[in-house]
């Protein structure tokens, strides 16, 4: 087996939760994308990535059935391990700094794959829903506190892949931001933690806290 590291990204602010991550820091070693793929169908994480080239931060993101462009978990994840002041990934580069327990990324909308954004009344009402059958990636939210910013929100890949939930999204995470224009403070899943800001020209920063797992 080759090796990789398992890292939990957006963790709460007692080290809880997070979304796991396997990262293949040496991609040589899996050049092929069938190759890719079938090792990330086995880890059996929401994304796993390789690394192509660390000094440069240039990575590749796969889910166990498809490749990604971008993502967002994956690359706050992948800048806190390499330490690097950028990543490449197919869909752009993308800009990294840490700010104390933080590691932030930056970011486009438009290179987040299509979510469908459903608002709901209370954070109650997300707390409650079920897992939707397969079809429809949906990024269920609701306002905590408006006026501070603060979100419930929960993710369902709908890709039928073993990922019924998503404990926390980056990308769609982004998406909200660019549609409502300002920053937020989101609670994901069964705790995560997720901060995002809009930034000048259409980008958007997506902050997390990184824990590596092993």
């Amino acid at each position: 087996m080759t090796d990789y590291d398992v890292l939990r990204v957006f963790c709460a602010a007692n080290g809880g939760y997070g979304n796991e991550l396997g990262v293949v820091r040496n991609g040589s070693l899996i050049p092929a994308r069938e190759d890719r793929q079938e090792f990330a169908a086995k880890l059996g994480f929401s994304e796993t990535v390789f690394v192509d080239d660390p000094e440069r931060g240039e990575i590749d993101i796969y889910t166990p059935t498809r490749r990604l462009p971008f993502a967002g978990h994956p690359c706050v994840g992948t800048a806190w391990l390499l330490d690097v002041p950028e990543l490449v990934t197919p869909a752009g580069t993308v800009g990294v700094r840490l700010d104390g327990e933080f590691t932030w990324i930056e970011a486009r909308p438009e290179w987040a794959p299509p979510r469908t954004l459903r608002r709901y009344a209370t954070a109650a009402e997300v707390d409650a829903l079920p897992v939707p059958p397969p079809g429809e990636w949906t990024y269920a939210w609701a306002w905590e506190d408006e006026a501070a910013g603060r979100v419930r929100a929960r993710a369902f890949p709908g890709r039928d892949d073993g990922i019924e939930e998503d404990e926390a999204t980056g990308a769609a995470a982004l998406l909200l931001t660019a549609e409502l224009g300002r920053a937020l403070n989101i609670t994901q899943g069964m705790g995560s933690q997720i901060l995002t800001a809009p930034q000048p020209e259409g980008w958007v920063e997506i902050g997390g806290r990184v824990i590596l797992e092993r």
